[in-house]
């Protein structure tokens, strides 16, 4: 009889210690832990980083506005606006990018002007000949020079050049004044309320004016940006809810972790 006593007395020690330690939560339906779920804690992904919202907060959440950028040119541009957007906490699955081709552009210009009397000596011919021309902006380098003409080829631009020759003007030259490049237009369409008061509040070159409401709705299917643009914009973690990427999952689970 007490070896029977003994028996039973290890077997419900030993219940209860599966019990206090959760191993049992399944067959009894009671957690031993009570309603306090710390497993919740313990499965949620940077925890600490979650916070909790004000009702003004909570309700910008749910709005929703379109943003973009000044367009971009060339893929230098385009992924230094994208590494400031990821560093935000925005991922690539967060904007669209529509992308077009920025011609480029030749002119026929003279060589560098050494001094005014040369300047002028030129400009007399020129009016002279009654040859429209410009003064040349943009290139330190190159100026003073004046412009005879702008092209939208190389070619076309040394086809003016030979004539130019065949006049029997000389010191004249082909410059390249903009290289054929792509220009992206880069929206963000659906931006909730705090996203859009930390976007408006990043002040970085790279973003050019800044953002701004979307001239026209994003298209169904943007075109895709070039490979490389691609693998700058690697997806970044929220880090709260006031920044860039904070969903209403997030303060839902806020909320469920009290």
């Amino acid at each position: 009889m007490l070896r029977a006593f003994v028996v039973l007395l290890v077997a419900l020690n030993l219940a209860l210690f599966g019990w206090t330690h959760g191993w049992l939560d399944g067959l009894t339906g009671v957690p031993a832990r009570g309603q306090r779920e710390p497993e919740r804690m313990q499965q949620q992904l940077h925890a600490e980083r979650v916070l909790l919202l004000a009702p003004q907060s909570a309700a910008a959440l749910q709005q929703r506005s379109c943003l973009e950028l000044v367009p971009l040119d060339g893929d230098a541009a385009l992924q230094a606006a994208q590494a400031v957007l990821t560093r935000a906490g925005l991922s690539a699955k967060d904007w669209q990018l529509q992308r077009s081709e920025l011609a480029g552009q030749w002119a026929v210009a003279t060589i560098r002007l050494g001094s005014r009397d040369f300047q002028a000596r030129k400009e007399e011919t020129y009016k002279r000949l009654k040859i429209s021309y410009e003064f040349l902006q943009g290139l330190p380098d190159e100026m003073p020079s004046l412009v005879l003409g702008r092209y939208a080829s190389a070619k076309a631009a040394d086809a003016a050049l030979e004539s130019f020759a065949q006049r029997s003007l000389k010191g004249l030259r082909v410059l390249p004044l903009q290289v054929a490049q792509p220009r992206y237009l880069l929206q963000l369409p659906q931006i909730d309320g705090l996203q859009e008061a930390s976007l408006r509040a990043l002040k970085d070159p790279a973003l050019g004016s800044g953002f701004k409401p979307c001239a026209a709705a994003p298209a169904a299917s943007t075109a895709a940006a070039s490979s490389s643009a691609a693998a700058s914009a690697a997806p970044s973690s929220p880090s709260s809810a006031a920044v860039p990427g904070q969903s209403a999952s997030a303060a839902s689970a806020a909320s469920g972790s009290r």
